[in-house]
């Protein structure tokens, strides 16, 4: 079992149901899941994308799967059917691996690092993070890394509000600039 995960069933718990007040455990918010993504135009080559889904299977570990138009919209210049990017979901021990990973050795290694934005919250309990730059991640090799490559880092949650999720990532260790 993750540290991450052994430390939100054995601390992190307890507190937020202290917290909020919640009397039944079902209603303590949770980690649901993560959901890394990126795109890329589709005018770059075509080995783009296996580059992109090899470096995010590095980060994740976990397969990701190419994300396809569903609709054709003449203004992007794309057609239905063509690839536009790369995602992963995460869930129980492997999402918990991934964010102790995230917060304790990626985030550090941002350049001028103050933490992260507090307003990235979606008002369901929801909290999106981009990253510039994937080889701030200690398993991307920079020197092979032929494409520039973002990511996006969606994590969402079963609390009923912002300040819920806030209380929750913060004991998580999530690093919230000032």
């Amino acid at each position: 079992m993750p540290d991450m995960m052994k430390k939100y069933r054995e601390e992190i718990k307890p507190a937020l149901q202290s917290k909020l007040g919640y009397k039944n455990v079902m209603q303590i918010p949770k980690l649901e899941k993560i959901v890394i993504s990126t795109g890329l135009k589709s005018s770059v080559d075509r080995d783009a994308f296996g580059e992109a889904k090899k470096q995010i299977s590095l980060i994740a570990g976990q397969l990701p799967v190419i994300t396809k138009t569903r609709k054709n919209v003449a203004n992007f210049k794309l057609r239905a059917g063509m690839s536009v990017g790369a995602m992963v979901t995460l869930r129980g021990a492997i999402m918990y691996e991934f964010l102790d990973r995230f917060v304790h050795n990626a985030l550090p290694r941002v350049r001028d690092f103050r933490g992260i934005p507090r307003n990235s919250f979606d008002g369901a309990g929801n909290y999106n993070v981009g990253i510039q730059d994937i080889s701030v991640f200690t398993e991307i090799d920079p020197d092979k890394l032929k494409y520039p490559l973002g990511l996006n880092i969606s994590m969402v949650t079963t609390a009923k509000t912002n300040e819920e999720a806030r209380e929750l990532l913060t004991m998580l260790e999530v690093p919230f600039s000032e």
